[in-house]
C-alpha cells in the first residue's frame, strides 16, 4: 500500500486499531472480530514478534509441540481469514483526533483514525552497551539463537543471560555449536526448573557463573570475552567464536510517552483489565506492566484488551 492509498483511509473509521502484530496484538485482533468490529493492525517488520524466533514452543495450552513462526503464521490466518486489515508500515505518532477519535500516523505518511487503540507493541532486545557490540553484530554477536545458531555448526559460543530465554538458546546452541559457554552474573539461574534439566542433560554446555562480559574482542569477528568475576574481580579472556546476548527486553513504548503512563522501565503503566488512564486506550502483552510475561499470557491481554475495547465502543452510544 502506497502512502496515499493510506492516507485515503482518514476518510474511514476503524473501531479498533491494534499495534503490533505479536501474540497479543493478533489474538486482540482475532477477538475484536468476533465482536464484529472493523479492525486494523499495524506491524513495523513481520507478524509474530519475538515468538517467531523460537524453534519450539511446548507450552501453549492444547498445542503439544510448534514452532514459533508456525505459530505466528497460524495467528496471523487466523486473523486475516475473520477480516483483519494489516497496514505493514511502523506507527511514529497517536494522540486524540477531533471528536474523541484516536488518530494514528504510520513513518510511510499514512494516517488512519479508530475509536480505540489497542497497544501491543512488545519489547525489543537489551544490548550490552559494550565498546564493539554495534560493530560485531552481525559478525559473532547475535540476540536470536534461532536465527543465527546454524553458523556457529562446530565452533564454540556463548550465551549471556541467566533467564528462560539465555536458557533455551544454550539448549537450542548446543545441538549446533561443538561448545556453549552460559555466562550469568549470579550463581543462581531464573529460568523454570525444567528448563535446567533440559539445560544439565546438554554435556557440551559448560556454565560460567558469577561472571559478567566486560569486552568483546575482535578485528573483523568475535574472536574472544573479556569476563570480570563478580565476586573476586578479577578479569580472564574466553575464546569463543560468536556471543548471543540474551538479557532480556525493552518495551518499544517511546513513541506513546505522551499518550499513556509509563513507568521507570518504560512499560506501559495498566492493570489486568489492559485499560490505560487514556479513555479508549488499551495496552496488550509484554509492553504491559505485570509480572509474567509469557506467550499464553499475551494472548490473554489480548483477548481482554479487544473485549474492553468493545466495551468502550458501546459505551460511547
Amino acid at each position: 500500500m502506497t502512502s496515499t492509498e493510506s492516507v485515503n483511509y482518514m476518510s474511514k473509521i476503524y473501531d479498533v486499531a491494534i499495534i503490533g502484530a505479536g501474540p497479543a496484538g493478533m489474538s486482540a485482533a482475532i477477538y475484536a472480530r468476533r465482536a464484529a468490529r472493523s479492525v486494523i493492525l499495524f506491524e513495523a517488520l513481520s507478524v509474530g514478534g519475538q515468538i517467531v524466533t523460537a524453534n519450539e514452543v511446548e507450552n501453549y495450552p492444547a498445542i503439544k509441540k510448534i514452532s514459533g513462526f508456525d505459530l505466528a503464521n497460524e495467528l496471523y490466518e487466523q486473523a486475516d481469514a475473520l477480516g483483519c486489515e494489516f497496514e505493514f508500515a511502523r506507527v511514529t505518532e497517536a494522540g486524540e483526533s477531533e471528536g474523541g477519535l484516536k488518530r494514528i500516523v504510520c513513518e510511510d505518511g499514512g494516517e488512519y483514525l479508530a475509536k480505540t487503540v489497542i497497544i501491543a507493541v512488545g519489547a525489543r532486545c537489551r544490548k550490552l552497551g559494550l565498546e564493539n557490540e554495534e560493530r560485531l553484530t552481525g559478525s559473532g554477536v547475535s540476540y536470536c539463537a534461532v536465527c543465527d545458531g546454524s553458523f556457529f555448526k562446530g565452533k564454540t559460543v556463548a550465551v549471556n543471560g541467566g533467564g528462560n530465554s539465555a536458557v533455551d538458546d544454550a539448549i537450542y546452541l548446543a545441538d549446533h555449536a561443538a561448545t556453549v559457554y552460559l555466562i550469568h552474573r549470579r550463581d543462581a539461574f531464573r529460568a523454570e526448573d525444567v528448563k535446567m534439566e533440559q539445560l544439565a542433560s546438554k554435556s557440551n554446555i559448560i556454565l560460567r557463573t558469577n561472571a559478567v562480559v566486560e569486552a568483546i574482542n575482535g578485528s573483523s569477528l568475535v574472536e574472544s570475552l573479556t569476563l570480570r568475576d563478580t565476586k573476586t574481580g578479577e578479569t580472564s579472556e574466553l575464546a569463543v567464536d560468536g556471543l548471543f546476548v540474551a538479557i532480556g527486553r525493552v518495551p518499544e513504548t517511546e513513541v506513546f510517552s505522551e499518550l499513556v503512563e509509563l513507568d521507570s522501565s518504560g512499560y506501559i503503566v495498566a492493570g489486568e483489565d489492559c485499560r490505560t488512564k487514556h479513555p479508549g486506550v488499551f495496552v496488550a502483552g509484554d509492553c504491559r506492566t505485570k509480572s509474567v510475561r509469557q506467550l499464553v499470557t499475551a494472548a490473554s491481554d489480548g483477548a481482554i484488551a479487544a473485549i474492553a475495547a468493545s466495551e468502550y465502543i458501546n459505551s460511547l452510544k
